[in-house]
Order: C-alpha cells, then sequence, then structure tokens
C-alpha cells in the first residue's frame, strides 16, 4: 500500500468518539485487558485506567470541588497524571496544568492566576515536600483550600501491572458522579507556556479542540489502530497533551511515557515497546542522536516521528531518517493557536523537512505585516494567523497579553515570522523575538543554528544574541560538541565559509558546553543563555 493510500485508509477506518471520556471508556469495555499507558515501572490496562479515573474523580466530588473549580496538576509524567487529568475531566473540573518541574515561584504564579482551589500532586517532587509547601502557599492564596495525594487512588504497579479495582466498587462511584461531566465545548483545562521567558501564562482550553487536532494527526502520520506511541514531551503543555494524552488515547493505543526525559531511557522504551510513532520536540531526538550507543539499538518498528516545538535542523533529522528509516513530519502551530499547517508522510523530504506543510483551509491563515497590514497569500515575511475550533479561547484574565495575541478583528496571531508559497506550503524563517540585530541587519538566530549543526562533531548548538556596545548586537553560539572533539570559533567560520554562508552569520563569540538549557516543555531556553552570556560579559539585561 503507497503512503497515500495509507493515509486515506487511516482516516477512513480512525475511531472516532465525541469525547475523550467516551473513548476509555469504549476501550474499558471492547478491549479491557490491552494497556492503555506503559511506563517503565508498569502497565496500566483500560480497564485499570477506567476505574482509577471514576475512583480519582469521586474523590474529587465528595472533597467538595464544585463544577468548574480549578485543581492545580503538579504530577510528573507517567500513568498517575493521565488519570488525573483524565479524573478532572469525568469530575466536570477544570484542571491546571503544572510542568512537574516547576519550581515555587512558577508553581504559585500559575495556582493564583488560575485561582485553583485544589492541588493534586504526589508527595514528594525531587527535593520538595509537596504537602509542606502547600502549606506555605495555602497562607498566602486563600482559595487554596485542599491537598491531594494521587497515589491514595491510584496505586503504584505491583509487578509490572497496575492492579485495576473492583467492579463493584467502580459501580458504585460512576453511580455517585453521573451527570458531572461538562460538555467538550466548555473551559476544560488551562495550562502554561513553556516557561522560556519570564513566568509562564494560562492558556484556556476546551476539549472540543484536541478532538480537532487529533483528526489532522491521524492524517499527517497515517495513525492507525495498530500503532504504539511514544511521547517524550510533558503531558501538561500542549504538545504534550496532543501527543501523550489525546491521540493515543482517542486512537485506543498504548501511550508509553518516562517521568522524565532521558536519552537512553527513551532509546530502551522504543526498542522494548517496538514503539512506531515517536513524538518529540527537536532538542530531544538531536540529543539522542549524540548518544554514543545510537545505532546500537533496534528501533526498526519505528515509522513515523512527529516533531517540531522550535526550529526543525535539517541535517540532524535527515541523519534521524537515516539512521532510523523513520519519516519525520511536524504540525505546526502553538499551545496557543493550535496547528495551523502540517506535513504528511507523502511530502518529499525536502518539504517534510525545511517547511510546516500545507495550510490547513479550516484554519483560514493569514498574514500580518508588523504593522498590522494584511499581506497577500502567496506572500511574507509576515506572522501567520488564524481562526477556528482548532485554536485556545487565549489568555485567561490577562487582557493586555490577549491584546497582543489577537488582531482587532479577533484573529489569533503566532509568534514567528513566516512565508507561504504557491502551493500553500508555510515555512518558518525566524521569530519575531529571535533575531539577532546586528548593526540594523537582522539575523535568524535558527539560521545561524541550522548552518553551525552541519558542522561535524557539533551534537547541538544555539545562536543567541551578545550585547555589543558598538553593533547593538553580535552573534554567540553555544556548541555541545561530541565526546574528545574539540571546537574552536575559527574552525567554525572556516565551515560556514565553505558552506558559502554570509560573514554576517559568522558567530563572533563561542561557548562551548556539556548540555544546552532546556525549558519544562522540553525546548531550548533562549532566556538562559541570553542570560549566561550578559553575565560572562559583566552586563545586565532582561528579556
Amino acid at each position: 500500500m503507497g503512503t497515500q493510500d495509507r493515509r486515506r485508509a487511516a482516516v477512513a477506518t480512525m475511531p472516532r468518539w465525541d469525547s475523550l471520556d467516551a473513548a476509555i471508556k469504549g476501550y474499558a469495555a471492547g478491549k479491557p485487558d490491552a494497556f492503555a499507558v506503559v511506563e517503565p515501572s508498569g502497565r496500566l490496562s483500560w480497564t485499570a485506567y477506567d476505574g482509577y479515573i471514576t475512583l480519582l474523580a469521586l474523590a474529587l466530588v465528595e472533597a467538595g470541588v464544585e463544577p468548574g473549580e480549578r485543581v492545580g496538576v503538579w504530577i510528573p509524567d507517567g500513568a498517575a497524571v493521565h488519570v488525573a487529568l483524565s479524573a478532572c475531566l469525568r469530575a466536570g473540573v477544570v484542571f491546571t496544568g503544572i510542568g512537574s518541574r516547576s519550581g515555587e515561584r512558577e508553581l504559585r504564579h500559575l495556582l493564583a492566576k488560575s485561582g485553583a482551589t485544589t492541588l493534586l500532586t504526589v508527595p514528594q517532587l525531587g527535593p520538595v515536600d509537596t504537602r509542606e509547601l502547600f502549606g506555605q502557599l495555602s497562607a498566602d492564596l486563600p482559595a487554596l483550600t485542599r491537598y491531594m495525594n494521587v497515589y491514595d487512588w491510584v496505586p503504584q504497579p505491583q509487578g509490572a501491572v497496575f492492579r485495576a479495582a473492583a467492579p463493584e466498587v467502580i459501580a458504585r462511584a460512576e453511580a455517585r458522579i453521573a451527570g458531572r461531566r461538562r460538555p467538550i465545548e466548555q473551559i476544560s483545562l488551562l495550562n502554561s507556556t513553556s516557561g522560556t521567558t519570564g513566568l509562564p501564562k494560562c492558556v484556556v482550553h476546551d476539549e472540543r479542540r484536541w478532538l480537532k487536532y487529533h483528526e489532522y494527526s491521524v492524517d499527517s502520520g497515517a495513525l492507525t489502530t495498530d500503532d504504539i506511541c511514544m511521547s517524550v514531551v510533558p503531558a501538561p503543555f500542549g504538545f504534550g497533551l496532543w501527543t501523550a494524552h489525546f491521540t493515543p488515547t482517542l486512537l485506543g493505543v498504548p501511550s508509553v511515557v518516562l517521568p522524565r526525559f532521558d536519552v537512553q531511557a527513551t532509546l530502551e522504551m522504543l526498542e522494548a515497546e517496538r514503539v512506531t510513532v515517536f513524538m518529540a520536540v527537536s532538542t530531544q531526538f538531536v540529543m539522542m542522536l549524540g548518544h554514543p550507543d545510537f545505532d546500537s539499538y533496534d528501533l526498526g518498528a519505528l515509522r513515523v516521528m512527529f516533531t517540531g516545538g522550535e526550529a526543525v535542523p535539517y541535517h540532524k533529522a535527515e541523519e534521524f531518517e537515516t539512521r532510523t528509516g523513520a519519516v519525520i513530519v511536524n504540525m505546526y502551530g502553538s499551545n496557543e493557536t493550535g496547528v495551523q499547517s502540517y506535513t504528511t508522510i507523502d511530502d518529499p523530504r525536502e518539504r517534510r523537512l525545511t517547511t510546516g506543510g500545507k495550510l490547513i483551509p479550516e484554519t483560514q491563515v493569514r498574514l500580518f505585516a508588523e504593522n498590522g497590514a494584511e499581506l497577500p497569500i502567496p506572500g511574507g515575511p509576515g506572522r501567520p494567523a488564524s481562526i477556528g475550533i482548532v485554536r485556545s479561547r487565549g489568555y485567561y484574565e490577562d487582557p493586555s497579553a490577549n491584546a497582543e495575541l489577537f488582531t482587532p478583528d479577533g484573529w489569533m496571531l503566532m509568534g514567528d515570522l513566516v512565508t507561504i508559497d504557491e502551493e500553500g506550503y508555510l515555512s518558518v524563517v525566524g521569530r519575531t523575538s529571535d533575531f539577532i540585530i546586528r548593526g540594523g541587519k537582522n539575523i535568524s538566530a535558527p539560521a545561524v543554528e541550522e548552518e553551525v549543526g552541519t558542522m561535524p562533531g557539533i551534537i547541538r548548538c544555539a545562536a543567541v544574541a551578545m550585547p555589543d556596545e558598538v553593533f547593538g548586537e553580535r552573534v554567540c553560539v553555544y556548541v555541545v560538541p561530541s565526546a574528545g572533539v574539540h571546537i574552536t570559533l575559527d574552525e567554525i567560520r572556516t565551515h560556514l565559509s565553505s558552506r558559502g554562508v554570509s560573514k554576517e552569520w559568522f558567530p563572533e563569540y563561542l561557548v562551548v558546553t556539556d548540555e544546552l538549557p532546556t525549558s519544562d516543555g522540553g525546548k531550548l531556553a533562549k532566556a538562559a543563555l541570553r542570560a549566561d552570556i550578559r553575565a560572562r560579559l559583566g552586563q545586565k539585561g532582561r528579556d
């Protein structure tokens, strides 16, 4: 079967559910012993998944959490967080998804901003005693009155499998929460931006947008009910919600997850579980390629990888495809806008790895210049804006941020600069906040990273603006070299010169490091690098 036929068949045979909750109940009835969630410590069947969701939903109701109240979910990736998110939906409450790596300042901010009345968490997160921290937070946040330990209702696996609760217990619980489920078009969750600059914003979602998002992902990767999915993007964030929580569940296939992204653990799970569909941001799969034993793992089952969240480095993506045999696709959009375009397994490699794919007619994408004037399509560069059910509701109780997010006539803007060609393919040429302005010349940081990343011996790199009294900014690159490889600034310049790269793009400062910082969402944390270079130069500034 050709790829186009496979895509058509996938869309035609895709299970269609009215809600995520209906899908879980349907699979619990139809294939009770198959696995819904797989983590290194155990496996959760559809029966057990459905049962624990009901028990936790009942606990929320009996604790006095009213319909529509906000519940902060602060739980590491794994079966427990997926039970918690689904239990909130079943109980008719709105969850505020909080990254497990969030510090006290960010946690306090998100709980306060969302007006959360309940913190649903685990007893210990790293060195943090969460109950003790809750006591400190609740003293300052009068709305925050309940602490709930998710392990009181979602026990750890016994042996290799989570034990399901007794059917009669589940039946009684279901009767007591009947009618609590909210319609899919109502607000169901608040999650945060990944927090790469300053404190994160709360993004307002309904469930309906994720059901539609799922349909596009099925078409993009020709997903089927025979697939096995693995996502290494944290669940509370947009990319993670789609790849680990919604799409595998709606398909009725296993969702393979890790408590925290780790290169070796990821490779081990990909091999052991015979994963066919992998989801990772660009930073993560590039880190995997740098593992010295990458080629020793059998990844032969892998057929497609969804990536994105940041610029996709062409040569690294090409290398991943060559070394695994998988096809890379991506869905262009954001936590706020949802998907605006996507590539498919039918697209030629050049299109898949250099563009965000073809525009989705339903999203009705428009292009805007910096001054707000609408630009023609095809055309650009400009900021894309879209409308429709796949986007979020905007930022929660944040008028100033929403004023920047929306056009005056209500279309939601991306922060990227893109071009759109005659065939409808969208290409990212930079971010409005990710330019290095040297002597009045705009230099795209992702473009510099793409070129520097082609140099042999470089695993990962990042380009940021280095403050300069003469030119305003100069190009600084952070480089993670392969083991035993020595990289110099002159060598990078020589390599770029051999590739015909404009000298205006040449780095003028080099920092060699063992790793690059990432945000809670797994993306490269540019703000941390900009702060680092200022500190090295003894300068002050802010993002």
